[in-house]
């Protein structure tokens, strides 16, 4: 068994890609002979695998144990060799080679296993794309009707609390990573807030481009201090020394756009690098995003528009967490002001003060700023 899986995985390896993720389209040559004979002596080892009534009990689990991992591995290499147009396959060697098998919906199996069998609660603070529930419910699985949509509204007073800005004057985000216009825009908002920000970046390349800017901007200035996430940090420690330093940025990547719950002073300031667009290397979305324009509809309507629309909410969300707070979020990329499907993006997030007058909120930061430091 170790001799096939280690051949799999040297196959792996060594397989002709580009990128570090690559979607299969099937399987071929040295690649299909060595998932076959993993699926093929896999699965004659697990009926070899019996256990005796003359077995002590812990031998006897410890059996048991090995022959439900040998059915998984079975099952799995059984499964990539079956699939078919309604998954997606790809190889991920951003650190080692993995092979990923997803389904392109759950709507099936949702419908099937949950919704047809129970009644069901979905709850969440990000279901309704500018203002609808339809797509969520599209996406596990619920028909258009049969359902009821509610949503409950808030505590909070956002067009009060917060504002909304985006420095429509920016150029648009480009592949090549955060632009020197906004991290310039993005100092300017820092300082003005005195810190007390939470910088949300879609990238680490993103992260560490602010980085090295921030600490040139800064440097020498103690009442700036930067927090930077690494890949790996623990997200608590992270929040535990953002609170403990007001006039700290936090910056950070995908594990911080939820969850995160920093009320009062220590953050008054929220920004977001770009729009959450899926990435065009992700299998998943790529291919959900396919199968839609192939069918005569808009992959980027029904796929791509209402995930970033959700992904964005939920980085807007880490402001405004108590009654007390006030604060803005900017969001540096100027097609949520500029382009056609913007007005869907600002529609699905929290009803904040909207506005694109970069030194009304600069007066506004440097207002909290005071506040704060006087309180």
């Amino acid at each position: 068994m170790m001799e096939v899986a280690d051949e799999l995985g040297l196959e792996l390896e060594s397989y002709d890609r580009e990128g570090t993720t690559t979607r299969m389209e099937g399987f071929e040559g040295q690649l299909l002979t060595a998932l076959t004979a993993v699926r093929d002596v896999y699965k004659v080892a697990q009926a070899e695998m019996t256990t005796s009534s003359q077995d002590e009990s812990d031998i006897a689990a410890q059996k048991q144990r090995a022959k439900a991992t040998v059915k998984d591995v079975y099952d799995v290499a059984a499964e990539l060799l079956s699939a078919d147009e309604h998954s997606v396959t790809w190889i991920d060697v951003s650190r080692t080679a993995v092979l990923h098998h997803a389904p392109l919906s759950v709507a099936g199996f949702l419908g099937e296993a949950l919704f047809g069998q129970h009644t069901i609660v979905l709850t969440s603070a990000t279901l309704a794309v500018a203002g609808s529930m339809d797509s969520t419910a599209k996406a596990v699985g619920l028909g258009e009707s049969g359902w009821i949509g509610l949503d409950v509204g808030s505590p909070f007073d956002y067009s009060k609390q917060g504002i909304l800005y985006c420095p429509s004057h920016l150029p648009p985000p480009s592949s090549s990573g955060v632009a020197e216009e906004a991290l310039d825009e993005l100092g300017d908002l820092i300082d003005a807030a005195g810190g007390r920000t939470l910088s949300l970046f879609s990238s680490w390349r993103g992260v560490e481009r602010a980085e090295e800017y921030l600490a040139i901007r800064f440097k020498g200035r103690d009442d700036r201090p930067l927090i930077v996430a690494r890949k790996g940090d623990a997200v608590s420690d992270l929040v535990r020394r953002f609170r403990e330093s007001p006039e700290s940025s936090l910056l950070g990547t995908v594990s911080l756009w939820q969850g995160i719950d920093v009320p009062g002073n220590t953050c008054t300031l929220v920004t977001i690098d770009r729009i959450p667009f899926p990435r065009p290397d992700d299998p998943v979305m790529a291919a959900r995003s396919a199968r839609v324009d192939e069918s005569g509809g808009s992959g980027f309507r029904s796929v791509s528009l209402p995930r970033a629309a959700l992904l964005l909410a939920q980085g807007v969300g880490r402001l405004i967490r108590s009654t007390e707070d006030r604060g803005v979020v900017a969001v540096l990329d100027s097609r949520l002001a500029n382009s056609g499907y913007g007005s869907t993006l600002r529609k699905s997030l929290p009803n904040l003060w909207w506005t694109t007058d970069k030194d009304s909120v600069i007066s506004a930061l440097e207002r909290l700023d005071d506040s704060a430091s006087d309180a």
